[in-house]
C-alpha cells in the first residue's frame, strides 16, 4: 500500500478537511485547520505532503516523527495543525485497512460511551437561559458558556457582577444534576481572574477554561492557588512540552485540540502526561465531523477522560452544519448526553465526499471578530 494523493477541502463554515488516498483504494480523512487561518494550513499540508506521497501509510508514528521534525523550524499552530490532520487520516487508513476502529489500535476501549457538552453563548446574556433550555431538551447534560463579552483591563464592579449573574442564570436552568463550564477565553488579565474565580465557586462550575492567555502561562500557578474552581486550559497549546508547565502549575483539566495539537498521536501522549499529574482530558473541539470523530476515538481509549466538546448547533455554524458532511449523522447522536461507541472501522465516520467537494467549490474566508475597548484600543476576543 502506498499513498498516491493528498487533497484538501475548504468547507463552510470555517473548516479544512484533508483526504489521503492509497493505491489500493483505502481513503483516510483528517481535519487540519486553524480557525481563521485555514488557507495557511492548507498550504502547510501541501508542503508536508512531500513527505508522504509514495510512502506506506502504515508506520503512523514514523510519519509523525518526520512530519514534525524533518525541518529546522518546527511547531506552532499552523504546522502542528497540518500534522494533526494528516495524522488523523493515517490513523483512519490504519483502522480501515485492518477493519477495526482506531480505539482498538490505541489499546482498546475503556468506556462504552462519551459524555459531550455544547456551547450556549454568554457574550450577550440576553438569550442565555433559552439557549441552555434548548441544549437540555436536545439531550445534553452539560454546557459551556463564555464568562463575558469584552472585559476591561481593570474590571469594574459591574463587569465582575455580570460574570457571576450570567453563571447564576445558567445554574438556575440546569439545576443541581447538570454541569456548566465557564470559558474566560483569555479575555481576563491575571488580576481580574484572581478576583472573579472565588466568586464563581458557590455556583459549582465544572471548570473554568483559559483564565489567562497562553503566553502568560508563568502566572498559572498563582491562578490555580487562588481558585477553588478547577482550572482548564490547552486549546492554544500544541504539544506535550507545551502542556508540561501548565500541568506543573496544577491545572485540573487538559484541553488539547485533536486538530491543533499534533493529532491522535500527540494527544494520546498529552493524556498520558496529564494522568501523571492527576489531571483529566477534555479535548477542545468546536470544529467539524472528522475532528470530533478523532476526538471520540481517543476518548474511548483514554482512562483519564472527562468530557468532549462538540459543535452541533454552535454559533459559528451559519453557512453549514457539522452533520452536512457525513453520510450517517447517527454516529454523533447524544440522546442521553452521551455519544455511544461503535465498531465502525477507522475514525468511525463516513464522510460524504460529494458534499465536501461541492462545499469546497464555495469555500469560506472565515475570520474571527476584532474587538476594541471603549477607548478604541485592541481587546481580546
Amino acid at each position: 500500500m502506498r499513498i498516491t494523493r493528498i487533497e484538501t477541502f475548504l468547507v463552510p463554515p470555517r473548516w479544512l478537511l484533508c483526504r489521503v488516498e492509497t493505491d489500493d483504494g483505502v481513503v483516510g480523512w483528517g481535519e487540519p485547520v486553524v480557525e481563521g487561518r485555514a488557507e495557511t494550513v492548507r498550504a502547510a499540508v501541501g508542503e508536508l505532503s512531500d513527505l508522504l506521497i509514495g510512502e506506506d501509510p502504515t508506520p503512523v508514528e514514523h510519519h509523525w516523527q518526520r512530519l514534525t521534525k524533518a525541518a529546522f523550524y518546527r511547531g506552532g499552530p499552523v504546522l502542528s495543525s497540518a500534522v494533526a490532520g494528516l495524522d488523523q487520516a493515517l490513523w483512519d487508513i490504519a483502522g480501515k485497512r485492518l477493519g477495526v476502529p482506531v480505539h482498538q489500535l490505541l489499546g482498546g476501549p475503556v468506556r462504552d460511551r462519551v459524555r459531550v457538552y455544547g456551547w450556549v453563548g454568554g457574550d450577550d446574556p440576553a438569550e442565555l437561559a433559552d439557549a441552555v433550555s434548548a441544549r437540555v431538551e436536545s439531550g445534553l447534560t452539560a454546557v459551556k458558556m463564555n464568562a463575558s463579552g469584552v472585559m476591561g483591563r481593570s474590571a469594574t464592579v459591574r463587569e465582575i457582577d455580570a460574570v457571576v449573574d450570567r453563571l447564576a442564570q445558567v445554574r438556575d436552568v440546569l439545576g443541581p444534576d447538570r454541569d456548566v463550564a465557564v470559558d474566560f477565553h483569555g479575555r481576563f488579565n491575571a488580576a481580574t481572574a484572581r478576583r472573579v474565580l472565588p466568586l464563581l465557586e458557590p455556583l459549582r462550575p465544572m471548570f473554568v477554561e483559559e483564565p489567562l492567555l497562553p503566553e502568560y502561562g508563568h502566572l498559572l500557578p498563582d491562578i490555580v492557588r487562588c481558585s477553588p474552581v478547577p482550572i482548564a486550559t490547552g486549546e492554544r497549546l500544541y504539544s506535550r512540552t507545551d502542556f508540561l508547565p501548565a500541568l506543573q502549575a496544577g491545572i485540573a483539566v487538559a484541553q488539547p485540540d485533536l486538530s491543533h495539537a499534533g493529532g491522535i498521536s500527540e494527544v494520546r501522549r498529552i493524556a498520558s502526561l496529564a494522568e501523571t499529574f492527576d489531571a483529566v482530558l477534555a479535548p477542545h473541539c468546536p470544529l467539524g465531523p472528522v475532528a470530533l470523530a478523532a476526538s471520540l476515538q481517543v476518548a474511548f481509549a483514554t482512562p483519564n477522560f472527562l468530557i468532549q466538546e462538540q459543535s452541533i448547533g454552535i454559533h459559528y455554524n451559519k453557512d453549514a452544519e457539522m452533520l452536512d458532511y457525513v453520510v450517517d449523522a447517527g454516529v454523533f447522536a447524544f440522546p442521553d448526553g452521551n455519544i455511544h461507541r461503535t465498531d465502525a472501522p477507522g475514525l468511525g465516520v463516513e464522510v460524504d465526499e460529494d458534499a465536501v467537494r461541492r462545499a469546497d467549490r464555495v469555500g469560506h474566508r472565515w475570520r474571527p471578530p476584532v474587538w476594541s475597548h471603549e477607548d478604541g484600543s485592541f481587546a481580546e476576543w
